[in-house]
């Protein structure tokens, strides 16, 4: 009897090894994609800021003062959309792994429960 419900926990407990594998791959990958989009935002904005501070060391009068002002503020809308464009895309990319996830962990589960019932009512049945 201990053989016939040995048997399915150990498939089981291997399959939730393999999960986990997968699981952590998943999240791996997931996270990997985040800190490329956060790598891509972050070198566009350093490389509007370069630009607007080269330019922005040429001003030497109240008048190249008033003539830059228009692009900082420009820099700084653009800077703050890119901000939130990349964080909704890093959110984004985190629920989709999440999601990925649980819907491995999910089916196993699924799995798990259907092999360790039959594999109970099998010994239930032995047993009777």
């Amino acid at each position: 009897m201990s053989t016939q419900f040995t048997l399915p926990f150990a498939s089981v407990a291997r399959q939730f090894a393999q999960s986990a594998l997968q699981a952590n791959t998943l999240a791996f990958e997931g996270f990997e994609r985040i800190v490329n989009l956060q790598l891509k935002s972050a070198e566009a904005g350093l490389k509007s800021s370069v630009e607007f501070l080269s330019e922005a060391g040429d001003v030497a009068d109240l008048e190249g003062a008033k003539d830059i002002w228009p692009k900082s503020v420009a820099l700084v809308k653009n800077s703050s959309e890119q901000l939130y464009s990349t964080s909704q895309e890093v959110l984004g990319q985190a629920l989709k792994t999440s999601e990925a996830i649980g819907q491995l962990f999910r089916a196993e589960f699924q799995t798990a429960s259907e092999t360790v019932t039959k594999a109970a009512s099998k010994a239930a049945k032995a047993a009777a």
